[in-house]
């Protein structure tokens, strides 16, 4: 089976749908938000503080590059990775399946709230998600092998299906 790669907006649930899929699978698993903190040894929020937007970016491009380069076979990347070029390139030379998770307003609201740890929505979640996502849209949809929502959907049930979906696709 090829490499599973998960992309979407802010509470998309990229994370906890990669974990659930390489769980059901038995496949390696990683997130690339959670590696730029444990490799920077600080928070996202605490990036962006100190480095700025760009700062991040320039964090989170070295490392979903090098975890498009790996063996690891399920990647959950955050939702700005896309955005980057060379990103985009390595995503469609990896030859993997792109799962693009989709989710309305409302569910995603529920997820990102006001917790603080999403610093491109912290200040005003409903209009930043809104604008971000309509932004990105056309690259998420660029990229996708599949689009899956996953509104109202439990993590393992989404994973699930897209399990399910990409065994017929690869048998």
């Amino acid at each position: 089976m090829s490499r599973v790669i998960f992309i979407g907006p802010p509470g998309s649930g990229k994370s906890s749908v990669g974990k659930a899929l390489a769980r059901e699978l038995g496949l390696t698993y990683e997130d690339t938000d959670a590696s730029v903190t444990s490799i920077s040894g600080r928070s996202i929020a605490a990036i962006f503080a100190e480095l700025g937007e760009s700062g991040f970016r320039k964090l989170e491009r070295e490392v979903v590059l090098a975890a498009l380069a790996s063996n690891i076979q399920v990647l959950s990347l955050g939702g700005g990775a896309v955005l980057d070029p060379d990103v985009q390139a390595a995503i469609k030379a990896s030859e993997g399946t792109v799962i693009y998770l989709t989710i309305g307003l409302r569910y995603a609201l529920s997820r990102i709230g006001n917790k603080g740890d999403r610093p491109l929505v912290a200040s005003d979640p409903e209009k930043q998600w809104l604008k971000i996502t309509s932004s990105r849209e056309p690259i998420y949809r660029s990229l996708a092998t599949i689009v899956k929502s996953t509104d109202n959907k439990k993590p393992q049930e989404v994973a699930h299906e897209i399990a399910q979906l990409i065994g017929s696709a690869h048998e």
